[in-house]
């Protein structure tokens, strides 16, 4: 029996995820792509998604048949046991540090298309997007799905628009360009592109909440990845074709000025409501998945009790709030640090890459048949991606040996105590 409120349907779940997916790395990482490897970034993103279409099966299956609002770590310990899923619940929450200050950053970015901020005024609305995900996150799951739901119709009509207006595709800009002496590229813009399919381990601690979760929730899943995907690839035809890319200034506005180019003066306002909403969609997604994964944890009791409580409409509050002070927090000190959004996104990465390869090697041991081949193809294919981002992983690896190392010395002290 579901602990928490069934109130989710299919489109409420593909509007969730996919706006997830497409939030904060629509308006940046395709021109990060396009800088890494050129044209080549078309081939990427075709074999990005062929990457992540195992790993996203797999999910699909294990919510299927464990629908819970832990989510990824609650799997991870069903195959291996609790110590692994305290440890992999603290790694999951170790994103917060690194990868919801990127988010904040990029959204209140396209703020500055409008007004004249100062880093002072970018922080309050930072503070303030907390406290408008907060509030959101008070009401029934429903609401977020609902919002959700105009806002990815709003990004892929947004895209669909430049289409047109652009008049593409373009015979002088092939969708599919040859591959010659470019494949040792490819690597490097993978590496950066990952971000945007992460949101899928975020996805699963909303199991609980779907109406027939055996039959939506793997739909929502796929679906959702399928469009965020085709939206990111038909979004890099247009980057390459118009924009100018190739350092952290021209990338960070490659598409808004693509918009402006395209649309004239008045594309400001469209791209900085719709960018905003966007990063908005994708925060809120991940914000209230930390929020029941601690729920989770206090209402099994490895969390303090109070934690666990739940309000008028059935969500749970508090932990929310833990969440949102946390990420308050962690703005606040990169601020302070003036850490760069791509070493932020490139070190969160390595986080969801090795969350989502021991989510992988649960799925091999808990699913049967042909899911759990798949299931150890992706976790190869995990294991790949990680190998890929280089010295990028060193803080996720060096967080798990942490870890494992305080989790053992815990296990040692309760044993001689």
């Amino acid at each position: 029996m579901s602990r928490l409120n069934k109130e989710l349907g299919l489109l409420q779940g593909i509007a969730l995820l996919s706006t997830s997916l497409l939030g904060t790395g629509i308006f940046v990482v395709p021109a990060l792509a396009a800088t890494a490897a050129g044209a080549a970034s078309l081939w990427a993103w075709l074999l990005l998604i062929a990457l992540v279409l195992p790993v996203a099966f797999t999910f699909a299956q294990l919510g299927r048949r464990f629908p819970h609002a832990g989510g990824a770590p609650h799997l991870i310990g069903r195959a291996f046991g609790p110590r692994l899923e305290g440890v992999s619940a603290l790694l999951f929450l170790a994103v917060l540090p690194v990868g919801l200050p990127a988010a904040l950053h990029i959204a209140s970015g396209f703020w500055l298309a409008l007004f004249d901020l100062d880093a002072t005024g970018l922080l309050l609305i930072q503070l303030a997007t907390l406290a408008a995900i907060f509030l959101l996150g008070q009401r029934p799951a429903r609401a977020s799905g609902v919002l959700q739901g105009v806002i990815a119709l709003a990004i892929v009509g947004s895209v669909a628009l430049i289409w047109w207006i652009g008049d593409l595709p373009r015979a002088s800009q092939p969708l599919l360009p040859p591959m010659t002496g470019q494949w040792h590229l490819l690597p490097a813009a993978l590496g950066v592109m990952f971000w945007c399919f992460v949101g899928i381990e975020a996805f699963t601690h909303l199991g609980e909440e779907f109406r027939r979760p055996e039959r939506d929730f793997p739909l929502a899943l796929l679906l959702g990845v399928l469009l965020a995907g085709l939206v990111y690839w038909a979004c890099s035809v247009a980057v390459l074709t118009f924009a100018t890319y190739g350092d952290i200034h021209s990338d960070a506005t490659a598409l808004p000025r693509l918009f402006e180019v395209l649309l004239g003066d008045k594309a400001r306002v469209l791209v900085a409501v719709l960018g905003y909403l966007a990063c908005f969609a994708s925060m809120n997604v991940y914000i209230q998945g930390f929020a029941r994964l601690i729920w989770s944890l206090a209402d099994e009791g490895r969390l303090p009790a109070p934690l666990a409580v739940r309000n008028g409409h059935g969500v749970p509050g508090r932990a929310l709030l833990l969440v949102v002070i946390s990420c308050a927090v962690c703005a606040l000190l990169t601020g302070a640090l003036t850490l760069s959004v791509d070493d932020l996104i490139r070190y969160a990465n390595g986080n969801f890459v090795l969350i989502y390869l021991l989510s992988m090697a649960a799925g091999a041991v808990l699913l049967h048949g042909i899911w759990r081949w798949l299931a150890a193809l992706a976790t190869l294919l995990c294991a790949a991606v990680l190998v890929m981002l280089g010295g990028d992983a060193l803080y996720a690896l060096g967080l798990l040996g942490l870890l494992l190392a305080l989790d053992q010395l815990r296990v040692r002290h309760k044993a001689l105590t």
